[in-house]
């Protein structure tokens, strides 16, 4: 059996063509992809804190974060999902949906309709709901909302301290946390974030 790709509980599961578009041939083991997409990630924050000011708010900018993020990994890395999952809503409605979220994050922004650190965790929340991309959603997610924090004069938020790939007690409560903001309570995520 390939042990590559064989669901681990924290990411969401790939079709047999997204899985064909894995790039590195040497990954044989889940371990070796999560190392690989690591120090992708890695490479990705570099970019993104760098001194240049980007449009954090707009699908391009969405885009080639994930692009960066695992885009030595993957194929289809940046571009939004083409097929139905477990979670997210309807992939045709993905472009729509991105772009109601980022217009309402510019209005909660200039009508400061909460504090910067719960807007950040509202548009992160909204953003994993969305659930564009094939995978690396929460990555993708708390990324961007950490960038928007900062942006807004803000520190990163630590999101539990611990790996959230990993199935523990941090995990769990992130998942915890993403379903009370799913029932419209969102202060066990923000209460996560900075945890």
């Amino acid at each position: 059996m390939n042990h590559t790709l064989e669901p681990d509980n924290a990411a969401a599961l790939l079709t047999p063509e997204e899985i064909r578009d894995l790039i590195p041939a040497h990954i044989a083991y889940r371990s070796e992809l999560n190392e690989a997409e690591q120090e992708n990630i890695a490479r990705a924050q570099e970019w993104a804190l760098g001194p240049r000011r980007r449009d954090l708010l707009s699908e391009k900018f969405a885009k080639a974060l994930h692009r960066r993020m695992l885009g030595d990994v993957w194929r289809w890395a940046g571009r939004f999902r083409t097929s139905q999952r477990n979670m997210g809503i309807d992939y045709w409605l993905i472009p729509t949906e991105l772009r109601k979220l980022l217009d309402d994050t510019k209005a909660w922004i200039e009508f400061k309709t909460y504090p910067a650190d719960e807007i950040a965790v509202r548009f992160h929340h909204r953003l994993v709901l969305i659930h564009p991309f094939p995978n690396g959603n929460g990555r993708h997610a708390r990324f961007m909302a950490d960038l928007l924090i900062m942006r807004l004069g803000g520190e990163r938020f630590s999101w539990g301290r611990e790996s959230l790939r990993d199935p523990g007690i941090a995990r769990q409560q992130y998942i915890a946390a993403l379903r009370a903001a799913d029932n419209h309570d969102i202060a066990p995520l923000l209460a996560f974030a900075w945890e």
